[in-house]
């Protein structure tokens, strides 16, 4: 007799459905992160979900932040992005079916109404909720119908038992249906709400996990009855603590939150971003710098932290130099002449890698770097300070033999300009910073710099002869 084999696990399917209302900032790409890390993880599927629904406040422009910043993040959709409002024709299909199935009735009670049964039953210390007077029952009889008002639909939420789910992120909830009303799941004019829409999406793009942040957790209950009056199971949920900004405060576009790409115009590497975020609820061990092939190698549920995470500029900008000393200097060159673009300096060259190398440890970001590179293609203009300070009447005798002695290098490497600095030195009876110091200076606008003859070796040999001849 043949075994019978073991059902195979359905396949991982996360989603991020944000709302584009507003520019994505940090809080927000966090919250798509560990949904995409996790079906990275296991060999999953991650789908985008544009919940656009608010009419007044979607915009395309927000769409193309998002979409933007996912794309330099490297978190690119396996599916999507689905845009809610283009199933609208899908959601009312579900919604008859429901309605004849008696889980949906119409509702006719008025704003005012709803307002003044909120207000008694604040006065009484109640729990403000919809009181069911349109709710059909048996033996009850509804009011009568009142003419040229069009009803909201409302979900017909099970009066008992309790709503359950284990969380992975908070463990086991519990919520008693008694505290649930009955939810508007379509406004007067048929358009359906929120909650409604996040189940017949999930439903039907088959999301096992819904990973997303804990200010959906009242919402939680609701969809999973309406799951449950679909005959679905609901998927898995984690719900991740909030990120706070630097003065606690939720993150927000309210509390200074930046959109995500201007990390990146800032000069953040992609991968550093990635590292940075996923400490920001996650961890493993005492790992803080890490690779994104680590990350999600790595990546589980059971490690998301319960706390809600602080945001640190300032250590955003440690992982970021750590990831930059790490970068290969070939990919970090492009990087670079991204941001020189950006200063006007189109046309970069082979030096640009080797100058990186020689930078990079100096510096937490990309546009440092580029100010760094920027004196290699074009003018240096010193400023006044630093050449009043450093190029003295009395240094200018031993920049002039430099610049003789520079002049007639033949082979021009480290070592042939370091052997014409120590000679220039020795001449005058120098030490290394008193003539190091007015050169960088000169040459770089600045008189700390790594080692000068590694600077200079960069260097067009001309340039260095023509900048010295300033002096």
């Amino acid at each position: 007799m043949t075994k019978p084999s073991s059902p195979t696990p359905a396949r991982v399917r996360t989603r991020f459905a944000p709302s584009p209302t507003g520019f994505i900032h940090l809080g927000n790409i966090r919250s798509a992160l560990y949904p995409w890390a996790f079906a990275r993880a296991k060999g999953g599927d991650f789908v985008l979900r544009i919940e656009d629904t608010d009419l007044e406040r979607s915009t395309q422009a927000a769409v193309d932040v998002i979409l933007e910043s996912m794309d330099w993040l490297g978190m690119k959709p396996d599916e999507g992005p689905y845009y809610q409002m283009q199933r609208m024709d899908r959601y009312k299909e579900v919604l008859a079916r429901l309605q004849a199935a008696g889980h949906v009735y119409p509702c006719y009670m008025s704003k005012q109404e709803l307002d003044a049964l909120r207000a008694r039953q604040e006065a009484a210390r109640e729990k403000p909720r919809y009181d069911g007077t349109w709710r059909p029952e048996p033996g009850k009889t509804l009011p009568p119908v009142p003419e040229g008002v069009q009803p909201v639909l409302r979900f017909k939420n099970p009066k008992d038992g309790v709503v359950a789910w284990d969380d992975k992120v908070k463990g086991r909830i519990e919520i008693s249906n008694a505290e649930l009303d009955d939810l508007v799941i379509a406004r007067p004019d048929g358009t359906p709400t929120y909650n409604f829409c996040v189940v017949v999406d999930d439903m039907d793009m088959g999301i096992t996990h819904v990973i997303r942040g804990d200010d959906h957790v009242n919402n939680t209950p609701r969809q999973i009855n309406i799951f449950r009056a679909l005959g679905h199971e609901p998927p898995v949920y984690a719900h991740l603590p909030t990120v706070l900004n630097e003065q606690g405060e939720k993150m927000s576009k309210r509390n200074g939150a930046k959109a995500v790409t201007q990390y990146r115009d800032e000069g953040y590497l992609a991968d550093a971003m990635i590292n940075y975020l996923a400490r920001l609820g996650w961890s493993h061990g005492d790992d803080e710098i890490f690779s994104r092939e680590q990350f999600l190698a790595w990546f589980d549920l059971d490690h998301l932290g319960k706390s809600a995470a602080q945001f640190d500029e300032a250590k955003l900008r440690w992982v970021n130099a750590q990831h930059i000393k790490a970068m290969p200097d070939a990919e970090l060159a492009p990087l670079v002449a991204g941001q020189l673009q950006k200063r006007g300096i189109a046309q970069t060259d082979e030096r640009l890698p080797a100058i990186c190398a020689l930078f990079k440890d100096r510096c937490e970001t990309t546009v440092a770097l580029a100010g760094w590179a920027r004196a290699y293609y074009a003018d240096v203009q010193p400023p006044q300070q630093e050449l009043d300070q450093f190029v003295t009447d009395a240094i200018r005798p031993a920049i002039a033999s430099l610049h003789d002695r520079l002049k007639a290098v033949s082979e021009w490497n480290a070592a042939a300009i370091s052997a014409a600095v120590k000679q220039t030195l020795a001449e005058h009876g120098l030490k290394m910073p008193q003539l190091a110091m007015p050169v960088r200076v000169l040459v770089m606008g600045t008189h700390q710099t790594p080692s000068l003859d590694a600077v200079l070796a960069l260097h067009h040999q001309q340039k260095v002869l023509d900048c010295l001849r300033k002096a």
